[in-house]
């Protein structure tokens, strides 16, 4: 047995509960991993919350959820392998995003197919490493894969303080872009920090509406009508949206 976080029902964070549950085995091909440390992202909340509602048509239940284990990032120890697994053994440190598996990271242990994971930097501890499959991966296939960042272009990212925020500030900067980032008043010196060249307070200046254009806009939970955005990007300009309103998402 082990300890474990469930939502047996749609909801707010009230909704969760920690409850004795049955220790998992590995399958065919699957680890046993002993967590070390997990991350709460947006997405944790929207499948918590079953908001936006295409949440509900996603194989995850339509009036109550079929998985009730909860939470995507995972950083800790390779505790058995199955048969046929190739890359890790037990002591191994991995890390990884478990949700195309089935989640479950809120748990003592998660038994979880091995291509979810990969091995953890040395350099990083599991609090460190667990913060990063979701967001950081997001961030950079969202930057690099879907909007094809070159060195010299102008990239603004719009919800730069958040969890892909503040990776796709590093990552554009480590790319060679020239970076704007978009936040609140009181995250404006971390969006420096972070190697922003230039950062626009939202509450008080609206980057739709200032004239400037950009080669790339990553909107992160953005909130701006599409045509806003596009209306703010240069000829050939490259639009990716990482999260957003309902609205947004089903007018994309």
């Amino acid at each position: 047995m082990m300890q474990a976080v469930i939502h047996p029902k749609y909801g707010p964070p009230e909704v969760l509960e920690l409850r004795e549950v049955a220790r998992p085995t590995p399958g065919d091909g699957e680890v046993l991993v002993q967590v070390q440390a997990t991350a709460v992202n947006a997405y944790d909340w929207h499948i918590l919350r079953a908001d936006p509602l295409l949440v509900r048509f996603m194989g995850n239940g339509f009036f109550k959820p079929v998985r009730t284990l909860i939470g995507a990032d995972v950083a800790g120890l390779v505790e058995a392998a199955g048969e046929n697994v190739q890359q890790f053994r037990p002591g191994d440190a991995v890390f990884g995003d478990l949700s195309k598996c089935g989640g479950g990271g809120y748990a003592e242990y998660v038994a979880v197919p091995e291509s979810a994971l990969a091995l953890k930097p040395a350099n990083l501890s599991f609090p460190e490493a667990a913060a990063l499959p979701m967001a950081a991966v997001t961030a950079l296939q969202g930057l690099r894969d879907l909007g094809r960042l070159q060195p010299g272009m102008q990239v603004l990212i719009n919800g730069a303080s958040g969890g892909v925020g503040t990776f796709a500030v590093q990552i554009a900067k480590v790319l060679g872009a020239e970076v704007t980032a978009v936040c609140s008043t009181g995250k404006m010196e971390q969006a420096r920090g972070l190697g922003a060249d230039r950062v626009i307070d939202y509450t008080k200046e609206d980057f739709t509406q200032n004239g400037r254009c950009y080669d790339l806009i990553l909107g992160v939970n953005g909130y701006h009508p599409l045509p806003a955005y596009m209306g703010a990007l240069s000829p050939g300009g490259i639009y990716v949206m990482a999260g957003g309103s309902n609205a947004q998402i089903f007018q994309a």
